[in-house]
């Protein structure tokens, strides 16, 4: 049920930024925790702002309020995905590639569970980091961008 609510929200967000097409949809999820959460990640060059994010969010809303498909009580929350963005999506791997990750495996790989490396692909199946090291994705539990303090 989730899948299909992320999935109806992304053509409708997407549909929204074809009038701002500065702006990026990085992902959408709907997730239960306490409540129910919609969550929307957006992007620009540059790094968007709070004025971006309201935009959005009222657009939005009308359109979620007028369709109605969403039978819990939800949280709309619109924000950006912060430096350290978790990696999911195929054009995730694509917007990333050459850039530093951290990769997180559910068992050990050539003896580590975790690394960092520099992404140079990822067919699905495969993620390639530029050292040469390919690691098999059923053995990576999550991917995320490196970030240096």
């Amino acid at each position: 049920m989730s899948a299909k609510i992320e999935e109806r929200v992304e053509e409708i967000v997407r549909g929204l930024l074809t009038e701002q097409p500065e702006l990026e949809l990085v992902d959408v999820e709907y997730v239960r925790e306490r409540e129910n959460y919609l969550r929307v990640y957006i992007d620009k060059q540059g790094g968007i702002d709070i004025e971006d994010c309201r935009n959005l969010s009222e657009r939005l809303e009308e359109i979620l309020d007028r369709e109605d498909f969403i039978p819990d009580a939800y949280i709309l929350e619109v924000s950006s995905p912060g430096l350290d963005r978790v990696l999911r999506k195929p054009r995730d791997f694509e917007r990333e590639h050459g850039k530093q990750i951290d990769v997180a495996l559910y068992a050990p790989f050539d003896g580590k569970k975790q690394w960092t490396g520099t992404l140079a692909g990822c067919d699905g199946k495969t993620l390639r980091l530029d050292e040469g090291i390919e690691i098999p994705m059923g053995q990576v539990s999550q991917i995320r961008l490196h970030i240096d303090f």
